[in-house]
């Protein structure tokens, strides 16, 4: 049996906690004792003799901030790495990425995709990402991108949890034999479905699309997750169709609309008809404020849109809400780290959610929210739970904001899977 004992763990922003955890479980958690030391070392020492298999391993965190294991809800890990090939997105919108990727797809192999999707997941753990929704472009009739990653996911089962979308990036009906790929996607691999309805030809074929995609993760049993209304038209109004169809069905837990950043330029008089349908449905929400500040208003002279969704008015609602990097360095985003504590941090800018309250709970946005996009199961820091979550250097998740504080370690299942030495700072002035 492996004890381990975490002391001085500053949870949810003000609990000063001890956590024990017991072959990988948490045992308890309970109000920390004593001095808190202004030191934090990965490494144990042990409360019994070197060498007994049975010593206690105790680790002090000295009040640093603690989060669950950091929740990537929106990524595309085929994707990433290839920026520049064939050529750069010149204008920088969505439909030129679109057509780059379309190039690039054709030379896709398995180790091609594996490798690069290895080096994007290696800088996600960096930021103390522990659990990763990553769609995966399925208009190819090999589905090689799908097949390689459902291969990297059993991998790397034990250090991240890696939920895969099967996602149609050039359309169901408006792609040659779109809705055999899904199919056969939903049956090769896929933990969820998904759609582009406002890339469809027409009005109908992007209800259509809604349709066959919920039917088909009804039948498969499958969670659905919809890129859906990421464009500047506020005539863009797949979201209505694919809430009504997941609060007629009762589901919308295992929902998720995606960008939905036409709504941002809808008319208050619609929206707030759509509000009450959405609070109905129960669907989750990713918004992607990084990418989708540099897509979006493209068209736009001047005044320019942000372009992001109405994430403020959303999460007011009590609608789950969570954020995702979307990109890493690829057709649609030359930069990207996979750090989300950066897209927290923008999104709280371009949303103007700046009131201390919503600073200091914004880390929702990237764990307990993104949990539940996932809808996970077992996540955060509770007795009878895996002991899966980042240690960062900082005091308070404010601090770690504002001043870029590092991930100093990542726990799965109580144990290290990455860890890092505080940064050591010299001023000569």
């Amino acid at each position: 049996m492996k004890k381990q004992i975490f002391k001085n763990m500053l949870i949810d922003g003000e609990r000063l906690c001890e956590m024990t955890v017991t072959d990988g479980v948490i045992t308890s958690l309970k109000p920390a004792e004593g001095e808190n030391r202004p030191s934090f070392a990965p490494g144990a020492e042990n409360e019994a003799a070197h060498g007994d298999s049975s010593a206690v391993q105790v680790y002090d965190c000295g009040g640093r901030v603690v989060l669950p294991g950091i929740v990537e809800s929106h990524v595309h890990l085929d994707t990433a790495m290839t920026e520049g090939d064939p050529h750069p997105n010149r204008s920088g919108t969505l439909f030129e990425g679109i057509e780059i990727w379309s190039k690039r797809k054709e030379r896709l192999t398995a180790g091609d995709v594996k490798e690069r999707a290895m080096r994007a997941i290696r800088q996600q753990v960096r930021f103390g990402v522990q659990y990763i929704r990553s769609h995966v472009d399925i208009t190819d009739p090999q589905l090689t991108a799908l097949r390689a990653l459902a291969e990297l996911r059993e991998e790397l089962k034990d250090t991240v949890t890696l939920q895969l979308v099967a996602f149609p990036q050039e359309g169901i009906e408006s792609f040659p034999d779109g809705r055999e790929l899904l199919k056969k996607a939903a049956g090769s691999g896929a933990d969820v479905i998904g759609a582009i309805p406002h890339y469809e030809f027409t009005r109908e074929y992007a209800v259509s699309s809604l349709n066959y995609a919920f039917s088909l993760a009804q039948d498969y049993g499958l969670l659905m997750d919809v890129h859906c209304d990421e464009i500047d038209d506020g005539a863009s109004r797949g979201l209505e169709t694919l809430a009504t169809r997941a609060y007629e069905a009762g589901v919308g837990e295992k929902v998720t609309a995606s960008h939905t950043t036409a709504m941002h330029s809808y008319n208050n008089a619609y929206f707030t008809r759509l509000l009450r349908l959405l609070r109905m449905s129960g669907i989750n929400f990713v918004s992607n404020p990084m990418v989708n500040t540099h897509l979006q208003g493209r068209l736009d002279t001047y005044p320019k849109r942000r372009g992001v969704t109405r994430v403020k008015e959303l999460t007011e609602a009590g609608i789950n809400v969570s954020f995702g990097q979307d990109d890493i360095v690829d057709p649609w985003n030359p930069l990207g780290t996979g750090s989300l504590r950066d897209v927290t941090l923008l999104g709280l800018y371009v949303t103007q959610m700046m009131a201390a309250e919503q600073i200091d709970s914004s880390y929702r946005f990237i764990t307990y929210n993104g949990a539940r996009t996932l809808n996970l199961q077992n996540y955060g820091l509770v007795p009878g739970n895996p002991a899966n979550f980042v240690v960062l250097g900082a005091s308070s998740w404010r601090e770690a904001l504002a001043f870029h504080a590092p991930v100093l370690a990542s726990y799965r299942g109580g144990r290290c899977i990455y860890e890092a030495d505080e940064p050591q700072r010299r001023w000569h002035f």
